[in-house]
């Protein structure tokens, strides 16, 4: 379902065959998440969300290749920590609008966008992908986690806001990439239970503004990879989901 790892070739028969084929496009940032978890966080989330996506589509008689990760995005409020690289929202919307068209003109049903990436200037870049991605012609399916329905179904850190590096994200890792996760960092961490979203709403321009000095919201110590699978299956579920209704 890789489709970096496999020959042009067999992407090209799997277009040609009749079927709708979904191409997810998974997005993160390389950003800091406190002193445990590591900067490529987002990405590993998103991909995870992306393939168990594909598992699902497939499951509904939808092909669907996962596309490399797109790696940087807008990550200002995390700008202050070394190993934050930040892109501007512009160039961010002017790659995926590329891809899109790339995509479209090679016969592929629709783009879903798998973001785990919930910095304010990032998400409202990608809700204002739908119209142009309209206007190619390619359907777009992307599930907002931070849109109230879809984030009542996630666990209740992330609906506090206080859920950068916490356990909800520590959890996700967990499940999937357990040996990048610093467990002896992460006992000692104080659970920190400063809401992002109350502190940006408030003024807040980075992380330590907002009552994260070390990067992390949330309670690291608490998570569990079970966790993190529970995550994982809504947040595919959701994706999913999306994308049929964009094909249909």
């Amino acid at each position: 379902m890789n489709l970096g790892d496999l020959p042009w070739t067999r992407v090209k028969a799997t277009v040609d065959d009749g079927r709708p084929v979904v191409a997810i496009l998974p997005l993160g940032a390389v950003e800091a998440h406190g002193p445990h978890l590591p900067l490529n966080t987002d990405i590993i989330i998103s991909d995870g969300m992306a393939r168990r996506a594909a598992t699902l589509l497939q499951a509904r008689d939808v092909e669907a290749f996962v596309l490399p990760a797109i790696a940087y995005a807008p990550a200002h409020y995390a700008s202050e920590f070394v190993g934050t690289i930040s892109i501007s929202e512009a160039t961010a919307r002017a790659l995926i609008l590329d891809i899109a068209r790339s995509l479209k003109g090679q016969g592929f049903a629709c783009l879903a966008l798998a973001n785990s990436h919930f910095d304010p200037a990032n998400v409202a870049m990608l809700r204002s992908l739908a119209p142009e991605c309209a206007a190619i012609g390619l359907p777009l399916a992307f599930p907002d986690f931070t849109r109230r329905a879809l984030a009542a179904q996630l666990t209740a850190e992330f609906v506090s806001g206080a859920c950068h590096a916490g356990q909800f994200e520590t959890s996700l890792v967990l499940a999937d990439r357990p040996e990048l996760v610093d467990d002896p960092a992460r006992a000692g961490l104080a659970d920190n239970p400063s809401s992002l979203v109350t502190a940006f709403a408030a003024g807040a321009t980075n992380f330590t503004e907002a009552g994260g000095p070390h990067a992390y919201f949330g309670s690291p110590a608490g998570a569990t990879a079970q966790e993190g699978e529970a995550t994982f299956a809504i947040m595919a579920e959701a994706l999913a989901a999306s994308v049929v209704e964009a094909i249909r």
